[in-house]
């Protein structure tokens, strides 16, 4: 028997403590999946989206308990956690709402005597493997979708949230989900990338770091089933002269900081035109400075421990580099008393003088350090901001509409943002380029990805 310990940034304790599925265990969930399926693909597409409905409710109706268990699990502030069941409901609803747009036929009446039309049928069985930094939120691009398209789920959560897997199923259970449709596995690395291997699923959807997208799709490629990743970001923002410079600082601080800057699509590298950069420094290093760092289930507290402390001490080492090689910081750790090295609390950093040599401004942080660029035009900003491997999304601060939209096309991202940052809307697709991964979760292009295409050819009349 194997253990599982979430270990909570909090105060170092074990807070949760699960066995491990390993063999038969695994083998009765595939198989009851592939069984369950087989049936819910049949039920009408009103009935799971009213199943649907009744599964958000029922979590909504556990938001404050799943809200202290997020703070635990991963050192949330208590006075934030509450807000992510409501971006949970937000995508639920929608990916509901588009789901008979999304799922519909396509039909063809060209021809006379035929009745030609393509069908969206699901997959089969969907594994899901989810991280921690937004438990519900990323979990929930995949599953709610994926259910509705009539596909079985198999959830894998992060060992730092695996409360998570488990509230899912209590609510699908409270919304009358049938048995098998979603299940979820506490499971090791090794039999994740097994179970892909195998070929009891259908389709993967992961997010996670590009390492794990890499083993995923090595193990996706041993069979023929379909893949979303969701991978690495190193997000930028570009500041204008014409911008609104206090909403930039303010808006552009909190992409950067907000939940220790574990965000998959938070600011993590900003380019400001020459004309408005020194005020804008200025701004952001009072913006940060005035943070205050400590226990996440105090309310006073806005910015808590990052997940790991192994994680803290990797950004500790990007800003020890960068100042090494000439970068600057502008807040005072010291003014931050937890902030120490061997510890998950960690106060947030603005650097200036980097530049792309600097591994601070080229590989993913995932914590709360930005470095800032002075750039003299537009086109030396999107050169920057294109100079990365990654591509999920980028800001641009601007009261110029055509200007941001000119710049947008030649960015190499999957959405560009104007005058805000790290959002995630429902509506569009939510994709990535270059080591981002690929693939689409949200929008009624979501469901593209979840099914498969099957044509009908029927000949009326002989």
């Amino acid at each position: 028997m194997t253990v599982q310990r979430t270990i909570s940034p909090v105060d170092q304790s074990v807070y949760v403590e699960r066995e491990l599925a390993e063999g038969a265990a695994i083998q009765r969930a595939l198989d009851a999946a592939r069984t369950a399926q087989a049936k819910w693909r049949q039920v009408p597409l009103a009935e799971r989206i009213a199943i649907a409905g009744r599964f958000v409710e029922a979590m909504q109706a556990h938001k404050d308990a799943i809200g202290e268990e997020i703070t635990w699990q991963m050192g949330r502030p208590i006075t934030q956690t509450g807000g992510e069941l409501g971006g949970f409901a937000e995508r639920a609803r929608y990916m509901m709402e588009v789901a008979p747009e999304g799922l519909a036929d396509t039909g063809f009446t060209d021809k006379p005597g035929f009745t030609r039309f393509i069908r969206k049928v699901p997959v089969g069985v969907v594994f899901v493997i989810a991280p921690w930094n937004y438990p519900y939120l990323t979990a929930v691009n995949a599953v709610v979708p994926s259910i509705l398209a009539g596909n079985a789920v198999i959830l894998k959560h992060s060992a730092q949230t695996p409360l998570t897997a488990e509230r899912f199923a209590q609510a699908f259970k409270e919304a009358g989900l049938p048995e098998g449709v979603f299940q979820f596995l506490h499971v090791g690395h090794a039999d994740a990338l097994q179970i892909i291997r195998s070929g009891a699923v259908n389709h993967v959807s992961f997010t996670g770091s590009v390492g794990g997208g890499h083993e995923v799709a090595r193990a996706a490629g041993e069979t023929f089933i379909s893949t979303t990743l969701e991978l690495g970001g190193k997000d930028p923002g570009y500041v204008r002269p014409d911008a609104n410079l206090q909403h930039a600082i303010e808006t552009l601080g909190d992409g950067a900081f907000f939940n220790s800057g574990q965000c998959c699509c938070g600011i993590e590298r900003l380019y400001v035109h020459a004309q408005v950069y020194d005020a804008f420094i200025d701004g952001l290093a009072s913006f940060a400075a005035g943070y205050r760092l400590g226990d996440p289930t105090n309310p006073e507290t806005n910015i808590g421990p990052m997940a790991k402390t192994r994680a803290a001490d990797f950004v500790r080492s990007q800003i020890a580099d960068a100042v090494g090689k000439g970068a600057r910081s502008l807040v005072d750790s010291r003014a931050f008393p937890m902030d120490e090295p061997g510890s998950p609390y960690l106060a947030p950093q603005v650097l200036v003088g980097v530049d792309h040599q600097m591994a601070v401004m080229r590989d993913e942080s995932f914590g709360p350090v930005v470095g800032v660029m002075k750039v003299e035009s537009d086109e030396e900003a999107v050169a920057l901001m294109n100079d990365s491997p990654y591509g999920l999304t980028a800001a641009v601060w601007t009261s110029d509409t055509e200007a941001a939209e000119q710049i947008g096309d030649r960015l190499e991202t999957g959405t560009v943002f104007m005058n805000r940052c790290d959002y995630l809307d429902p509506a569009l697709a939510w994709t990535g380029v270059k080591d981002t991964g690929r693939g689409v979760s949200l929008s009624k292009f979501a469901y593209d990805h979840l099914t498969r295409p099957k044509s009908f050819h029927l000949r009326e009349k002989l």
